[in-house]
């Protein structure tokens, strides 16, 4: 049982609408604090409304998010909780450094802070492009190297890993637990099942509901499964709808 010594995010009985359409469901989940918890589910299920709320951007119906032992979007949290939405957030007409430089002075982080994130990105051959030339997954990285300026206590991030070659994403996801294993809480959505295996736990998500919360392992055993994605499609079954598919404006 996760205690709230233990946990980097708690969310409680959590609805979001947008207008009449219910988008989640009373959601109760928390993310321990140094490990790498995946939210897995297909395309329109609630992943960005639900991460969208705990970086405190999202409104929410009712419920309750903590970040950090604080109510989520604290000003306290700004600095704590680095971002990556689904859509790289960069400047085209600046190169990779200029960008890092700009976010890192917004931030107010160690200037030796851009050359550790170009590192730990390897953008070090495309530090002087300018970022309109870079290819799709190397945008993501400059967001990805942005959102770790600052060395943040927790690290929420979209579908990090869409359009990048499996190459790219191993080295993605290895950098991923050497930052747990260094302390950072990390909550990253995908809707590769193939992905799961890679995540310390997994919140397993559909139609604004929160089908399962566990190791990988444990799940697989629970459904006496052989992979992820055919253990999904038990807990669908096991959980037939109650309620209206949601619209998720994030497109996940």
């Amino acid at each position: 049982m996760i205690t709230s010594s233990d946990t980097a995010v708690s969310v409680r009985d959590l609805h979001v609408r947008r207008g009449r359409q219910a988008v989640l469901h009373g959601l109760n989940l928390d993310v321990p604090l140094g490990q790498v918890v995946g939210l897995l589910g297909p395309s329109g299920s609630g992943k960005t409304t639900l991460m969208r709320a705990v970086v405190g951007v999202q409104v929410v119906q009712s419920g309750v998010v903590t970040v950090l032992g604080q109510p989520a979007g604290s000003a306290v949290l700004r600095h704590r909780v680095g971002y990556v939405t689904q859509n790289a957030s960069v400047y085209d007409d600046l190169t990779v450094r200029q960008n890092l430089q700009y976010f890192r002075a917004v931030l107010g982080a160690p200037r030796s802070d851009v050359d550790r994130v170009i590192t730990l990105t390897d953008l070090g051959a495309q530090s002087r492009q300018l970022v309109g030339s870079l290819s799709g997954g190397q945008r993501s990285r400059v967001s990805l190297a942005g959102a770790l300026l600052g060395s943040p206590d927790l690290l929420v991030l979209d579908e990090p890993t869409v359009g990048l070659d499996p190459v790219l994403r191993v080295e993605l996801w290895s950098l991923f637990h050497r930052l747990a294993a260094a302390g950072t809480s990390l909550l990253v959505s995908s809707h590769v099942m193939d992905e799961a295996n890679r995540c310390d736990r997994l919140l397993l998500m559909r139609d604004g509901e929160i089908l399962a919360d566990d190791a990988p392992q444990a799940l697989l055993d629970a459904t006496a499964a052989t992979d992820m994605e055919q253990a999904f499609l038990v807990l669908i079954g096991q959980h037939p709808l109650t309620h209206e598919t949601p619209e998720d404006g994030g497109g996940s």
